[in-house]
This record gives C-alpha cells, structure tokens and sequence, in this order.
C-alpha cells in the first residue's frame, strides 16, 4: 500500500483500506525547465506583480471562495489520500481558507516604512517579490500547508510551484484549479509532482527559481539550506520536532492530562509540533502517567470517516513500517511499552497502516529514542525534580519547534517558557495555531517564520528609494 512509482506514474493509496485513490503523472526534467519557463513569464508579463494591492486581494478571496464550495470533496480527498480523519480534514480546508482571506487583507493593507532621513532627501522602502518560489510540502496536511506557502508568496507578487509530497499529491493540483477558475492568471501557480529526491531537487537547483520554501524533515532541509546557500537565493526552513509537553504539580490534571494525549495522538502524531515527550514533575509522576496510559488505551482507533473516531491509520504501511522500528528500538534501548507498541487486533482494519497509540517510559533523556522524531503515536514520559531539572532535560535536544506548559503559577509558566527552546510555547493549551501568529522554530527546527505579517515579508525582498530635495547641485566631497 505505499506510493507506487510505475512509468512515471504516482499511484496515491488509502492509508485506511488499500485501495487506490488516483494518480499523477511525474513531472520529467524537460518539462520542468518549461514549467519554470511558464513561472518566469507569468511573472513578467502577467501584470499580476504590478496589480494594484486591493486587486490582488480580491482574487485571493475568490480563491477561498472556490475552495469553501468544495470542502466536502476536498476533504473527503483529502482523507482517502492520507488517512487524516474526516474531522480534521474539514478542519485543513477551513484553514485553507482562513490562509487566503487572511493574506488578501494583507495584501490589501500592509505598510512599509518612510525612514529617518540625514540629508536633503526622503527615503523610504518598498517590497518587490523574488520572482519564481518553489514551495515545497509534506505530506501529513497538505492543503493547509500548501495554503501558508501560496497565499503570502502570491499576495507580495510572486510565481509560484509548489511540489507536494510523493505521499500525498492530490490535493496541490486541485488548489490550482480552483486559483485559475478565481481568476489567477495563467503560470502564476503550477504543480511539479515526483520524489523529493529528484524533481524536487531539481526545482532547488533550477536557476530561475529564487527562492525556496520548504516544510518537511530536518535531512532533507539541510539538502535544501546548503543548495541555496551555494546559489545565495534566500530559504525559508520549517523542519521537525521533538516537542516537551510538561506537567507541573500544580497543574490542572484534567486539562493537561487531555492536552498531553490529544497533543501527540491527534493527526495520530503525525505533526511537526506533536507533543512527543512529556516531563511530569516527580511527585505527580505515576498518577498522571497512569492516567495518561489509561486515556490512550481507550482512545478510538478506526476508519477515517467511522463516528467516534480519534485516531485514523498512519499514512502509509512504509511509514508504519518506521514506526515499528522506532518502538522497537526503544525496548532495545530499556524502554518499557505501557500500552499500544502493535497493531490493533481488529480484523477489519488489517489492510490500513493502522497503529495502537503508544506510551512508552523508562529511558534516559539522552536515548536516541527521546532524541529523535517518530512522527507517530508515540509518547515518551520522563519524570523531573524541579525547574532547573526540567529546563537541562527539556532543551538537551537538536529541535526546538514547540512545547507545552501546564501550571496555574503565572510566574512559573513565564519563567519556564522563555528558558525553554522553542518557537511556539503553549500555556495551559496545546498545539493552537493561527494565521495572524508566526511560526517556526529554533536551533534544527527550522529557519524563518511563516504566518503572520511577516509571512509575507519572507516571500519579498525590501528595495529602498531616496528622493532627493537638494536646492543646489551636488558636489564632490573634498
């Protein structure tokens, strides 16, 4: 049940039963060089960099528009492609939508700066797009994040190719269609589809792309960083995580004992900002494992689309495949599995990826196991004595994407979340995201900040321009 690669052909399976969901065609080298051809002469001749701000934004909307009459289809696509549930797709599609409306009020509204002046001038800056992005996505929410990239990189002007994932690629082309038919002009967003390794390597390396923006595993990100580098185009880098989930004494149980296991078995922990390993403080450390342990147990494990669902399968039967190793390496490293670790005995889902959630203990922080990303169901626990114990343990990591603090002490909630590594950091909440708020993450996290503002900032390059006020000529300096 993997991606198929047959005669150039991605063949999507759902991750749920095994049958297929559709196909595309990979993109080939050839026509690669035509698409970025396309991209650059979209963005020349289109007259779409040029298009007054308030225009811009009005297709934007029609974009959201398009997408929210289709959410159902594009949802259930979305689930049949890569086995999220049919909840929590509607909910990629309504944040699709919110990315765009977002942007277009951006677009319509966003300041530059009239800067201090020395002399007999002005001075002032304004944004010019780069020119061709290539923006490349995963597969664990593909419209969602296909939608971060597009909607800020087309709103500053730019063309955009967006490359999604092998794993999932059949929701970038339907994004497309629907910008076209609200009247986006022709080349100004395309599709690439093929491995990461080849077409979307070629895409990095292409010479009229000018800059990359890329969501995915930290290897492959440091691929990209060093391409660009060497070509001296600008990258933007959002890349995994190892995120603490922390439980003080004085924390709200109930809540936090919620939050930590929707926090890593939502999406079933396919997410960058899953919520991997929780640190209980010691004194509450088996009671609040314990219920944790119990909560998943009882965690609904079923088809995507079944009511009551929790959790759906994993994306694919390969990615399970490293899931398994994953939970299996850590027994072999002294861990012990306190529930989940198998496949569900359930006869009728033995042809999905499906995985029990797991909780595991009883490994040192310095683990690969508590070191690594799993991108799975699985929940490492560490207990710890006191602040500084936390603070050396938490942060005793290459990635710093996320974390989550549960305590009712305000003082203690601000110390511990500006000592810790991370670009987001949650207070008595978890795993809340919203356009308006940048994010990205610290150390082998990631370079950048989408969202927000400055998420249009990033696909746009600051010029500045002097007016000169001088009543005599210039002269030579002496």
């Amino acid at each position: 049940m993997p991606m198929q690669f047959t005669d150039n052909v991605l063949v999507s399976y759902n991750p749920a039963n095994g049958e297929e969901v559709g196909r595309v065609r990979m993109t080939s080298r050839q026509e690669l060089d035509r698409i970025v051809a396309d991209a650059q002469s979209a963005f020349h001749n289109s007259g779409w960099k040029s298009l007054l701000p308030h225009k811009r934004a009005a297709v934007l909307h029609a974009i959201a528009d398009g997408l929210m009459a289709e959410k159902e289809s594009l949802a259930d696509l979305q689930m049949r492609d890569n086995g999220k549930s049919i909840g929590e797709c509607r909910g990629m599609v309504d944040s699709a939508v919110g990315t765009f409306r977002y942007y277009a009020g951006v677009c319509e509204t966003l300041e530059t700066d009239v800067t201090p002046s020395r002399g007999d001038y002005v001075s002032f800056t304004v944004l010019e797009p780069y020119g061709v992005v290539a923006a490349i996505t995963p597969w664990n929410s593909p419209l969602m994040n296909d939608a971060t990239k597009v909607a800020p990189a087309l709103a500053a002007g730019n063309a955009v190719i967006l490359k999604p994932s092998e794993d999932s690629p059949l929701l970038a082309p339907e994004l497309v269609r629907i910008a076209l038919a609200a009247g986006l002009p022709h080349g100004q967003l395309q599709v690439v589809q093929g491995r990461g390794a080849n077409i979307g390597a070629a895409l990095v390396e292409h010479p009229d792309v000018r800059m990359v923006s890329f969501t995915g595993g930290t290897v492959a990100g440091r691929t990209i960083g060093h391409t660009a580098g060497e070509r001296l185009i600008p990258v933007a880098l959002e890349l995994g995580g190892k995120s603490p989930h922390v439980v003080f004494a004085d924390a709200d149980r109930e809540h936090a004992i919620a939050a930590v296991v929707a926090g890593i078995f939502g999406s079933a922990g396919q997410s960058c900002v899953a919520g991997s390993r929780v640190f209980i403080e010691r004194e509450v450390y088996d009671e609040v494992l314990e219920r944790i342990v119990e909560r998943a147990s009882t965690l609904c494990v079923d088809f995507p689309d079944a009511d009551g669902v929790e959790m759906g399968p994993l994306s694919s039967l390969h990615h399970r495949r490293r899931v398994i190793d994953f939970v299996e390496r850590a027994q072999a490293e002294g861990g012990r599995v306190l529930c989940g670790g198998r496949i569900p005995d359930d006869s009728r889902l033995a042809a999905g990826a499906f995985y029990l959630p797991t909780v595991i203990d009883g490994l040192p922080p310095r683990s690969r196991t508590c070191q690594e990303e799993a991108f799975g169901p699985v929940l490492v626990a560490l207990p710890f004595d006191d602040e500084s114990d936390l603070i050396e343990k938490a942060n005793d990591t290459d990635f710093g994407l996320a974390c989550g603090i549960w305590t009712e002490n305000f003082k203690k909630a601000w110390r511990i979340g500006r000592a810790l590594d991370a670009g987001s950091v949650w207070i008595n909440t978890y795993k809340q995201s919203v356009t308006s708020t940048p994010f990205g993450g610290f150390k082998d996290s990631g370079i950048g900040r989408e969202k927000g503002i400055d998420g249009l900032r990033l696909y746009a390059q600051v010029k500045s321009m002097y007016f000169g006020l001088h009543e005599q000529p210039l002269k030579v300096a002496k």
